[in-house]
């Protein structure tokens, strides 16, 4: 294991003033695992007052002591290092945060309060000879070793891949019941093969109601990091084994058990997982993944009959509601709602090459919107591939991406110009008729060539000399400046095709 340059300051820097120093939690956790961890947390028999003498740069950032040192590193890891003073907790009861707090003298009594037995080792840094002073100067170690402080056999769950509760369960989710949401998370982001132990999980499902009393935010945060995960959807289904899913989203449990109809084989619960597990599989970013868990998270409310001919009437709209409803409960912010509720509205859009038209494809593009039509296709394969029976129409998606393209194209218009037919009529003194059309043609027909014309003092200028032209001359410049236009458009628009690969 090798500890990095910032963090072996740290530590020596607290030895060097006489008191202890310990790497603990996640990061030793990562260490032993070979993994490189994503933040470090030291333990120390140093107050906070005292900590902050031994290390100007840094701050107290909240009500229990911690301590944050500023490194200057250029690890986006290892920037902050937090540093907290051991310490004792008593009586939860909001079921999150101590009523008590109390420094204690040793870090056996520090690790006796965490939650897992995997996240309960703590990290001596041995060393003799010369150490690094306080102010980062180096001078060389002659040697140094380490040694693991295990009181709960961390490293034999570590071993066989258990999350297992420090202490009797029951008390660690009675002081903060986040835990049991965070055990479910570790369970699914450590890796395959991980599993919560018998007795913990039999504690979370009995005590999972007292979910209710933590804050949305705090579980939208770690709901977040199982959708994020590469296990999404093993994470969901795990939140229901645990009895933890009707406290954070109900409604998804509505559909299990809910049969569909022909078009799927898999119950409305199950396929939303399959639709969020394809999502994780592509990679794809959190609206498609919660879009994909949420669009039809409608149809146990809609459905009517039973068997191959059930339907589910409206339920990309009832669905958008509820989705919506969701979304603002867990405090997502109104970008988020706005934007995951409308590709739940909207996944279910007909298309076919032949039977839509580009006009229905523009109202589409303009209902959700030009930015999140990429997205809103991704949900559609999440849906087919979840559905049990997708139906191979490369080419049909491939053609409806183009047609995208095409109507979110900026059309090519006299309304390009920096001058109007208003304009030309002022300026020459003219009626409405044909010849304000045919100029702006011309002047459009210009712009093509040279976009820098389009100023509206040229076009001032330029109009008044075509004013002065016969009208067959301006017929005729106009008729070949409407054909050059077509070629572009068609050049524009073939080469759209060929980017989607059709024809």
């Amino acid at each position: 294991m090798e500890i990095p340059g910032e963090v072996k300051f740290v530590i020596e820097g607290l030895t060097k003033a006489g008191f202890e120093a310990f790497v603990v939690g996640g990061c030793v956790r990562d260490l032993l695992r070979k993994v490189k961890p994503k933040d470090w947390d030291i333990a120390t028999n140093a107050k906070p007052e005292e900590i902050g003498k031994i290390f100007p740069k840094s701050f107290i950032n909240n009500k229990f002591g911690m301590v944050t040192v500023l490194t200057g590193s250029r690890d986006k890891t290892l920037k902050e290092i937090q540093i907290m003073p051991y310490r004792a907790e008593s009586k939860y009861t909001d079921k999150r945060h101590p009523d008590k707090i109390s420094w204690v003298k040793t870090i056996e009594e520090d690790l006796a309060r965490r939650d897992f037995t995997v996240n309960a080792m703590a990290l001596k840094v041995l060393a003799n000879g010369k150490q690094r002073t306080a102010n980062g100067r180096q001078k060389k170690v002659k040697d140094r070793s380490l040694k693991i402080i295990d009181l709960f056999d961390g490293q034999e769950d570590l071993k066989k891949k258990i999350i297992r509760a420090v202490g009797r369960p029951e008390d660690r989710f009675s002081e903060d019941a986040l835990r049991m949401m965070r055990g479910a998370r570790f369970a699914i982001t450590l890796g395959k093969g991980w599993r919560i132990e018998p007795k913990t999980e039999r504690a979370i499902q009995e005590n999972a109601h007292f979910l209710k009393m933590i804050s949305k935010e705090r579980i939208r945060e770690e709901f977040m990091k199982i959708i994020m995960s590469k296990r999404a959807a093993e994470g969901v289904e795990l939140l229901r084994k645990l009895k933890l899913l009707r406290y954070i989203i109900p409604e998804l449990e509505e559909g299990y058990g809910v049969s569909q109809n022909k078009h799927h084989i898999y119950d409305c619960y199950e396929h939303a997982l399959r639709s969020l597990d394809y999502a994780a599989k592509k990679n794809y970013g959190k609206y498609v993944r919660l879009a994909a868990l949420f669009h039809d998270i409608g149809k146990p409310r809609t459905k009517e009959g039973e068997g191959p001919d059930a339907t589910f009437y409206g339920h990309e709209i009832v669905g958008a509601q509820m989705t919506a409803q969701i979304l603002n409960r867990l405090r997502y912010s109104r970008k988020d709602i706005e934007k995951i509720t409308k590709l739940v509205r909207y996944h279910l859009f007909y298309y076919n090459v032949d039977e839509v038209s580009e006009s229905s494809v523009r109202r589409l593009v303009r209902k959700v919107g030009p930015e999140n039509m990429d997205e809103l296709l991704q949900v559609r394969y999440c849906d087919r591939i979840g559905s049990g029976c997708p139906k191979a129409e490369p080419y049909k998606l491939r053609h409806l991406k183009y047609i995208i393209e095409k109507v979110s194209q900026d059309p090519i218009s006299v309304k390009m110009l920096k001058v109007s037919g208003k304009d030309v009529m002022e300026i020459l003194k003219i009626e409405s008729g044909p010849k304000v059309g045919q100029i702006l043609d011309i002047l459009l027909g210009e712009l093509l060539e040279n976009p820098q014309k389009n100023d509206r003092e040229y076009l001032t200028e330029r109009i008044k000399e075509l004013g002065k032209l016969s009208e067959e001359k301006i017929e005729n410049l106009a008729q070949r400046a409407r054909k050059e236009r077509e070629k572009i458009e068609m050049k524009r628009d073939e080469m759209t095709k060929r980017k989607y690969w059709v024809t």
